[in-house]
């Protein structure tokens, strides 16, 4: 039984890597195939591993302008030979799930959303596209003939899995399709609880405008609390521009500096709505609670009064109030740890590894 695993592109680090590298563990002699790999910017792990680009990767420059090329993507990604696999696993929120695949082989999708720009976050892309009109109508205008395709590309899927409840409910209305719900995997061993209370807040991730990071720099600037935003990304100018003395932008940060941002830290922010918010579960998984915005994944992983606190509206006036009424002392370090171990590595691997099995062996006979 050949296992074939595709994922949109390595261009960054995030959570949807993270995914694709348990998956890789999991099914460690399984390729995978990507419309590009920049070795420079997405995680070293992958440079150990079998990566299978698309054409598209051979063009000069299309690796580190790789946006400019979402035309030719649809087709890029139709391209990826998968003729000689039994079974192929998609991690995907973009094209990953449009391989053409043959017809004896079973192809599974780990979603971690229908694909922003084309469905739930459409207009606020476009706002947020920081080119000039001519490029903003050229994107408009391909928009509805990517979203036809998108469609077509989810009906190809045999199963979709969910990285939330949120996400399953999108899939469903979007795609009109069922999806099982497997949360993400969380390093929990990269985390340790701390018995010393904190001495700051803390907010991190990649820095784009629908992280809604400047809510909270905006909040925290005006209550004069003590805020460290880690992470990089195209709103960090923005953000630096609006912060007062008490936020501190430490930048990009080593696995062993994230932990032990998380480990000292009074409390998380996350004033965004996620698909799932791994960052929030890391956070967690340090014994610390998390202040969120009450949508997207949050909704299942954060417990009111028990891991941390939700505020219903997403403004620096409501996360304010919230801070100022927020008593760190009533969050049980250790309980928050136990409840953070529901997403662990193990546990993912064990779901998914049984989901494919039974899912293999049922379109076996059919």
């Amino acid at each position: 039984m050949k296992i074939a695993l595709v994922h949109d592109h390595l261009v960054q680090d995030g959570g949807a890597e993270r995914v694709l590298a348990a998956l890789q563990n999991l099914y460690p002699q399984a390729p995978t195939f990507v419309l590009f790999h920049d070795e420079e910017r997405a995680n070293p792990v992958f440079l150990k591993k079998d990566i299978r680009t698309s054409w598209l990767q051979k063009i000069p420059g299309a690796v580190e302008h790789y946006q400019w090329f979402l035309p030719l993507m649809p087709h890029a990604v139709e391209n990826l030979d998968l003729s000689g696999y039994d079974i192929v696993i998609s991690s995907s929120s973009g094209f990953a799930k449009g391989v053409i695949t043959p017809e004896h082989a079973l192809h599974l999708c780990y979603c971690h959303t229908p694909t922003r720009y084309l469905w739930s976050d459409t207009h606020s892309y476009l706002s947020d596209l920081r080119r000039g009109p001519v490029v903003k109508a050229v994107v408009r205008s391909l928009l509805p003939r990517l979203r036809l395709w998108d469609k077509a590309a989810a009906d190809r899927v045999d199963g979709f899995i969910a990285n939330s409840n949120a996400v399953a409910k999108r899939i469903k209305k979007y795609y009109r399709r069922d999806s099982e719900v497997i949360y993400p995997p969380v390093e929990l061993e990269k985390f340790s609880v701390s018995n010393k209370p904190g001495t700051y807040y803390l907010i991190g991730g990649r820095a784009t405008h629908y992280k809604r990071f400047d809510i909270a720099v905006d909040a925290f600037s005006r209550l004069g609390l003590p805020l460290k935003v880690f992470g990089a990304g195209p709103a960090l100018d923005n953000l630096r521009g609006r912060a007062k003395p008490c936020v501190e932008f430490v930048g990009a940060v080593s696995d062993k500096e994230k932990s032990k941002l998380y480990r000292d830290c009074i409390a998380f922010i996350n004033p965004q709505e996620e698909d799932f918010g791994i960052t929030a579960v890391e956070a967690m998984a340090s014994g610390r609670p998390v202040i969120a915005f009450a949508a997207g994944g949050a909704l299942e992983t954060v417990i009111p009064g028990v891991t941390g606190e939700l505020i219903d509206e997403q403004n620096w006036e409501t996360l304010g109030d919230r801070l100022l009424d927020f008593k760190p002392q009533n969050f049980d370090p250790l309980m928050i740890r136990r409840h953070a171990e529901n997403f662990s590595t193990e546990k993912f691997q064990k779901n998914i590894s049984e989901l494919v099995e039974r899912e293999y062996a049922r379109f076996s006979t059919t």
